[in-house]
């Protein structure tokens, strides 16, 4: 059948239209007719396809009642999972057959698969996604589809910090990104707020670590919810959560932040700190704290200690180390900072912390010294370097082109694309994550609008259209470059998302439109499309109790 990007109406009762699918697949023909679902249907898989096929089986038996055997082969009515490693679909791309004989599945890897099946479930009706509570017969439309994704990072970040996030809903986002065809999951796991990751070796990282006495409810003027908040994951669950990613194709990046956003980590041992006589608490309000780590040798030791647990729990080829927002007052107060920077070469041997501290800029306003911007960068590139002897990379907040970069590191660019497209310049990974397109704890609606009951945000308004708008690939970056832009990432910062419910508020339905956007070709985008695909997509996510934002805003 030829493959084009043509889409019809469905005919079949009960079957969802082809054209509701997201992200919309890069080529879809309708046929005639369809394929019933039946108790007589067996799904056919052999050798590395048969953990998808149980995949299937188990997605498919709640809803249905059927437990479809899994056979390597079968007459008639059957859904077929085929993998062909010389198959010209790339690593996750996959070709969709289906008409009355059945459903077949074809892709390179497995992970082909597992989207194939996911556009499948798509074509049914959205009680596929629930329970069963009565015997019906599923009807699929007859359809042919070659799809494949535009970009290999498609991504969902979520901050457990500012507030915890229990496991279950941990696994509940993964399995809604794997849904929509989005590959990483990126886990900030620590900051001035908490630490919420388990680490053996250091146990007051949690036993002090992730508990704090108050948090912000307000700037300004400064308001406090007066409740204690807290709670980590156990190494255990970490497993956990990594292994149900993997089987979803979904790779956890997790993020353990340094040098700055340190306070946590800071409170439950200060020697790691730069006033270590000090007793500090753990962070209760939002924003940027001062207090970093220190550069010292036992610092740097037990962060390289700390690396080792996480690599441990983490198999993924990333690991995040943050480099965001680090105030350096600190340094240019410490002398063993000061000794380091000598040491290194960033200030002559006569330099004073006085030098540091009275820098001013070439317009001669007070600025922080060029040589702590090199004390970061060797900071983050002494991470690096240990990340790359254990066959990891770094991957960091734009701020670690600073003083200039590690040669493997790769770059996060949030504040606008301008650093995303330096690091191209620069030979280095990129995934594009500018906040005003890409941070989802900015407000869904204009705040000044009348009637306006949105939950609180952050500054900016970050609408569907927006994001569905939004393109990795900035027009300033030169072609030869473009294939440094892995793709891109919503960031979910938790400040004002105290529950599972507004995190999954403010994440669906821009999630939909940034999956869509990461995966559809550019020529295929279409936001009138999308726009007429919403009510199936909304359906998914309501029989799945996924709290999204209404299309027309609160009720």
């Amino acid at each position: 059948m030829r493959i084009v990007a043509v889409l019809s109406c469905c005919c079949l009762i009960g079957v969802v239209h082809a054209q509701d699918i997201v992200p919309r697949p890069a080529h879809i023909e309708r046929g005639a007719g369809g394929f019933a679902l039946t108790p007589s249907t067996r799904i056919v898989a052999t050798g590395a396809a048969l953990p998808e096929a149980a995949m299937l089986r188990d997605y498919l038996r709640p809803a249905t009642g059927f437990d479809l055997p899994v056979r390597e082969r079968a007459d008639g009515n059957a859904i077929r999972l085929r993998l062909d490693p010389g198959a010209a679909t790339g690593k996750e791309g996959y070709r969709l057959v289906s008409d009355a004989r059945g459903v077949t599945i074809s892709a390179a890897q497995p992970a082909g698969l597992f989207y194939g099946i996911q556009t499948l479930r798509q074509m049914l009706p959205p009680d596929i996604y629930r329970q069963a509570k009565v015997a019906r017969t599923w009807a699929l439309p007859a359809v042919a589809v070659a799809d494949a994704p535009r970009f290999s990072w498609r991504g969902s970040h979520l901050d457990v910090v500012r507030h915890f996030m229990p496991k279950e809903f941990v696994l509940k986002h993964i399995e809604l990104l794997a849904q929509h065809k989005m590959n990483v999951f990126h886990w900030h796991l620590t900051d001035d707020q908490g630490w919420r990751i388990e680490i053996k070796r250091y146990p007051r990282l949690t036993q002090v670590g992730a508990w704090r006495r108050d948090s912000m409810l307000a700037y300004s003027p400064p308001r406090y919810d007066g409740k204690p908040h807290g709670g980590f994951y156990t190494q255990d669950d970490i497993r956990e959560v990594v292994a149900y990613a993997a089987a979803r194709h979904v790779t956890v990046v997790p993020e353990i932040e340094m040098p700055g956003h340190a306070l946590a980590a800071v409170a439950a041992y200060p020697e790691l700190g730069n006033q270590p006589d000090r007793k500090l608490d753990v962070g209760t309000d939002w924003g940027v704290i001062p207090h970093v780590f220190n550069v010292e040798d036992g610092t740097i030791a037990f962060l390289q200690n700390v690396l080792d647990e996480v690599m441990d729990l983490f198999p993924g080829q990333y690991i995040h180390v943050g480099g965001d927002e680090c105030p350096k007052a600190e340094w240019a107060q410490s002398p063993a900072a000061l000794a380091r920077m000598k040491q290194l070469g960033l200030v002559p041997a006569t330099a004073t912390l006085r030098d540091l501290q009275d820098y001013r800029d070439a317009q001669g306003k007070p600025a922080e010294h060029p040589a702590l911007h090199g004390l970061q960068s060797w900071f983050i590139g002494r991470m690096d370097a240990y990340l790359a002897q254990h066959g990891r990379r770094l991957i960091g907040w734009d701020e670690i082109l600073e003083g200039g970069l590690a040669p493997g590191a790769a770059v996060m660019s949030w504040r606008g694309e301008a650093g995303g497209i330096k690091a191209a310049g620069a030979g280095h990974d990129v995934v594009m994550t500018p906040e005003r397109e890409t941070y989802f704890d900015f407000y869904q609606a204009d705040p000044k609008s009348p009637g306006f009951r949105e939950p609180m945000g952050v500054r900016d308004v970050t609408t569907l259209a927006r994001v569905y708008a939004y393109d990795p690939l900035p027009a300033a970056l030169p072609a030869a470059q473009a294939n440094r832009v892995l793709g891109s990432q919503a960031q979910l910062w938790t400040e004002y998302m105290p529950t599972p419910r507004d995190v999954e508020y403010m994440a669906w339905p821009r999630l939909l439109a940034l999956a869509e956007g990461l995966w559809t070709p550019k020529a295929a985008k279409d936001y009138g499309r999308f726009e007429r695909a919403m009510p199936a997509a909304l359906g998914r996510l309501q029989v799945q109790d996924v709290n999204y934002r209404p299309l027309d805003g609160p009720r």
